[in-house]
């Protein structure tokens, strides 16, 4: 009796390990820029997220949707409960109107990829 005791301990201490996962919550996943104008140049945003998960999370990637986007993010693992950030880059010069972008996380999650999206509007510099 003893032994299956034992055995019974270590399955469920096994299935236990197996559910430890790191988790990113992101605070926000859109951020809208507003109206901006072309000639100032560069926007910034910076996106964070909290491991709210039990193992270190791991940001492996950040990709956005066009060259004229660009991620940066935290990469030293991010423990559980602490912060880590995705700092989104985005230039209007050469464009008006509308934009949406969207930039693709890759985590160590079990959802491995989350999206952030920056939106605004452009008021290019012949209008200014």
């Amino acid at each position: 009796m003893k032994r299956y005791f034992v055995i019974l301990l270590a399955i469920i201490a096994c299935q236990v390990a197996v559910m430890a996962q790191p988790v990113a919550t992101f605070k926000e996943s859109t951020y809208d820029f507003g109206t901006i104008k072309e000639s100032k140049g560069p926007v910034k945003h910076t996106f964070e997220v909290v491991n709210t998960g039990d193992k270190p999370l791991i940001i492996i990637d950040a990709v956005a949707s066009c060259g004229c986007t660009r991620p940066s993010y935290t990469a030293k693992p991010i423990k559980p409960g602490k912060k880590g950030k995705v700092e989104v880059t985005f230039s209007p010069v050469g464009r008006a109107g509308t934009f949406r972008k969207t930039v693709k996380v890759r985590t160590n999650c079990v959802e491995k990829v989350s999206s952030l999206i920056i939106t605004g509007s452009i008021i290019p510099k012949s209008k200014e």
